[in-house]
């Protein structure tokens, strides 16, 4: 195995241990928090976009959704999970469905805490931090234009971002090729705002943040299951044309601005 290639195994296997400074944490420098840095914003993109805000309308999203589920089998639902790549090009997913899933992936129960604010969720996260963003690329909902779509968590909305079934190919090419990924019913990607994790957990964060995405993807798999959909994860695609699809380019050399794709599923009939 080439030498270069091994140091590279080793850098990323540390970054699992989360690089570690020693059981006493000897050297580790204070975390922004420590050092009374205020806590970024709990919602909205690392490029500095709140919940909220943009130029995109806005659509409210159903809450009355306990009735949508048509599983309610826990252990049906887990025996029953696995990926589903084949999907009915015609099958449509109702509003209520998008945001039973939505809801299951990401949903804010409360936010909670005096000093320190932080949401509580559908899913766990390292500090309550929650440090994901949910972007949708919707084909087939019904009574929704397709385009690209923003998750605002907080409202439980979402922010159109921009149009269309011309953007297909182009999601396409960011994923891999993965064409049944573009033009599933709906297309969740993920991304992440590392600072929202690093102002407390410092060179841990990196190591949260992945483990917070499986949580929230193996949420998804269930929902759409209980919900008699398929779902598909998808780890492969190409982070530069994944990023730009969103339109999170690099706008500053400030760290704490940035926001990348880290995961992504698609569901549908």
């Amino acid at each position: 195995m080439n030498r270069d290639y091994e140091t590279e195994l080793a850098e990323r296997r540390a970054m699992m241990k989360g690089w570690g400074y020693g059981a006493g944490g000897e050297g580790r420098p204070a975390s922004d928090q420590a050092m009374g840095v205020a806590a970024p914003p709990l919602f909205g993109c690392g490029s500095g976009m709140e919940e909220g805000g943009g130029e995109g309308r806005i659509i409210p999203l159903p809450r009355d959704f306990h009735d949508v589920a048509a599983n309610r089998d826990v252990i049906a639902l887990m025996e029953n999970r696995k990926s589903r790549r084949l999907f009915d090009r015609e099958e449509q997913l109702t509003l209520t469905e998008l945001s039973f899933l939505l809801w299951m992936t990401q949903g804010v129960k409360e936010i909670a805490g005096n000093a320190v604010k932080v949401t509580v969720r559908t899913v766990p996260s390292a500090g309550a931090r929650h440090a994901l963003e949910t972007y949708l690329f919707l084909n087939r909902v019904e009574g929704v234009q397709p385009g690209l779509y923003h998750y605002l968590a907080q409202e439980h909305k979402l922010q159109f971002m921009k149009a269309g079934k011309e953007q297909v190919w182009e999601l396409s090419a960011a994923f891999g090729g993965q064409t049944f990924f573009a033009n599933s019913a709906a297309a969740f990607i993920w991304t992440a705002v590392p600072y929202r994790m690093e102002w407390r957990y410092q060179e841990y964060a990196q190591k949260y943040i992945l483990l917070d995405a499986g949580h929230v993807c193996q949420n998804l798999y269930l929902a759409g299951e209980a919900l008699g959909c398929g779902v598909c994860a998808i780890g492969a695609y190409d982070q530069d044309l994944a990023d730009r699809f969103l339109g999170l380019e690099k706008k500053s050399d400030c760290p704490k601005d940035e926001e990348f794709v880290i995961y992504a599923a698609c569901v549908g009939r």
